[in-house]
This record gives structure tokens, C-alpha cells and sequence, in this order.
């Protein structure tokens, strides 16, 4: 049998990761564009893109032998698309609200890779604070996340449909939760991935802590005028002792270049989806990568090579 031959037995055995993985890697033997570098725009300190964006970029360098691929912390979704537009960064993670109101000023250029997964909004106090609803924010100092950041977007957003009203600071997610603690601010917002770190890092330290619920805001943002809000409930195994948290999610999806050779956009679709095991083995965030919901990038069109990996996935399986 040809080396690259697949069969359902292999499948089987295998996993049809691995067989992807095979296929498309023999596939593009010798045919591989060799790039200079690779530039993945990540996010802030404590945030989910950061650290799944290092996880990715350590697989990626075992795949395209002789690009250097780096990481660049960003703000996040807003900063990241700019830089791909400007062509500073070939790749970068960015949420779908953020990608959809640059629908009247397109970023011209970038497609998508896939969805990962997706994004919850956390508001988050201390044990102790005064502050139980949205309304208890009026006058207090609240992070907002970094500047250019998803979550700054989403709460600009949530604050004008809401008419909430608040003393805005911004922050990384991981200073925002180190001055939580040491009483520089009232609150904080992320948007982000579950477990995020810099939560995750407080509850290790047994700082207290408790989240405020977004329920009713989820609900009005779901029926604004975007298709990216879907009201949400963050499970309570996820933040140990917190009880389950209702709030709003948003999804997230990796976006790219056009002008990325096609090859090269189908070994980093095969390594997100194809090995998202690996990325996952000290990142549990990377977990809830999945092939099936990957395609699954609303308005966002997919980049050709992602389309093609997509299309083989589809075939072998």
C-alpha cells in the first residue's frame, strides 16, 4: 500500500488525527514554502491567548523547519487585527464581535483559520465587595482589560446598551487581578477563555473571590445587533468553589493572512485542530478546540489552505 494511503482500519487505530496529520504531511513534502517568519499575535499577560498562542507556536516550529515563528503579546482582538492588517503579524486570535464591527471598515486581507472555542465574560469582585449587580458599579474603579483588547470592546458595548456607568481603568487581565487583590481597583471585566489564568491564580492563592452575574446583560446583548452573543453559564467545576456563573460568550477564532502560502495555512490548521492535544497538555483552555465547530466562523470567510484541510478532514473521516 503507498505510504499515504489511508484506510478506515488506520483511522481506527490511529485516530483520524493522526491520520490527518500523516496525510497532509506527506502531502506537502518538498512542496513546503520555507518562510523567513511566522508572527502569531497573542494577548496580555494572564489571558488564554497568551497561553494557548505559546503552546501553538512551540508545535508550530516542529512543522516549519527553517521559519522562525514568534509570538507577539498584543492587547488582543482589536491590536491583532490591526497588526495583520499592517502585516506586522501573519496570524492571530481575535473574537468574533471584535472581527464583525470592522464589517463597515473591513480589515482588508485576513480570513480565517477556524473557530477555537469560546470566550466568557467574567465580572469579577472580591468576597467581601459591596458590589452584588452591574448597578453597584456606579463611581468604582473597574477594569476594563487592556487597551485594544476584546474585552474593552465588549464592555464599551455592554456599558452603552446597559447604560452602566463606572470609572473605566485599563489593565492586562493578570495586573487587573493583582490589583483586585491589593484593593487598586473594585472589579475587573475579561473576556476570555475557560479556566482563564489569572482567575485560576487567585483561587490557587485562596484569595476570595466571587463573580457578579451578567445574566440580564447577556440577554441584551444577544438581541442587539450582532450574531456573536450567545447568553452562557460557566460551569462550577471550572473555578473550584464558585458557584455556576451565568453571563455571555462570544466565540473566538484564529485569523490569517490571504497572502500565507496555502500549504503553509493547512499544516497550521492540521496543527490546531489535528494536535490540539498537544497545545493542550498544560493549557486546559486549548481542550475545547474542536474539528466539528471549527468550520463554523460565521461571516468570516475561511482562509484557502484552512478550507482545503477542512475538505481532506471531511473525506478521511
Amino acid at each position: 500500500m503507498p505510504p499515504t494511503a489511508l484506510t478506515r482500519r488506520a483511522l481506527l487505530l490511529g485516530g483520524a488525527g493522526t491520520a490527518v496529520t500523516a496525510a497532509l504531511g506527506s502531502c506537502t513534502t518538498g512542496q513546503l514554502p520555507v518562510l523567513p517568519e511566522l508572527v502569531l499575535a497573542t494577548g496580555p499577560p494572564g489571558a488564554v491567548y497568551r497561553e494557548i498562542g505559546g503552546a501553538l507556536a512551540e508545535e508550530l516550529r516542529k512543522h516549519l523547519r527553517g521559519t522562525a515563528v514568534r509570538t507577539r503579546p498584543t492587547g488582543a482582538s482589536v491590536e491583532n487585527l490591526m497588526l495583520l492588517g499592517s502585516g506586522q503579524a501573519q496570524l492571530g486570535f481575535v473574537s468574533l464581535d471584535a472581527m464583525l464591527a470592522r464589517q463597515n471598515s473591513p480589515v482588508e486581507g485576513v480570513s480565517a483559520i477556524g473557530r477555537l472555542y469560546d470566550s466568557f465574560l467574567h465580572l469579577v469582585v472580591l468576597d467581601s465587595s459591596p458590589i452584588k449587580t452591574t448597578r453597584d458599579l456606579a463611581g468604582r474603579r473597574i477594569a476594563v482589560g487592556a487597551a485594544g483588547s476584546g474585552t474593552e470592546y465588549t464592555v464599551e458595548k455592554l456599558r452603552r446598551i446597559a447604560g452602566l456607568s463606572f470609572n473605566e481603568v485599563r489593565l492586562s487581565q493578570a495586573e487587573a487581578a493583582k490589583q483586585l487583590e491589593e484593593g487598586g481597583i473594585d472589579a475587573f471585566f475579561t473576556l476570555t477563555g475557560i479556566p482563564t489564568p489569572a482567575i485560576s491564580d487567585l483561587l490557587r492563592r485562596q484569595v476570595p473571590i466571587r463573580m457578579v452575574e451578567l445574566a440580564e446583560q447577556a440577554q441584551a446583548l444577544a438581541s442587539g445587533d450582532s450574531s456573536a452573543y450567545m447568553p452562557a453559564t460557566i460551569p462550577k467545576p471550572t473555578y473550584g468553589y464558585l458557584l455556576p456563573y451565568r453571563t455571555v460568550s462570544v466565540p473566538n477564532l484564529l485569523i490569517v493572512r490571504d497572502d500565507l502560502p496555502v500549504e503553509v495555512v493547512k499544516i497550521v490548521t492540521n496543527t490546531v485542530f489535528a494536535e490540539s492535544d498537544a497545545i493542550a497538555v498544560n493549557h486546559p483552555e486549548a481542550r475545547r478546540i474542536n474539528r466539528s465547530t471549527g468550520i463554523a466562523t460565521g461571516p468570516v470567510p475561511l482562509h484557502p489552505g484552512a478550507a482545503a484541510w477542512f475538505r481532506e478532514y471531511k473525506r478521511l473521516v
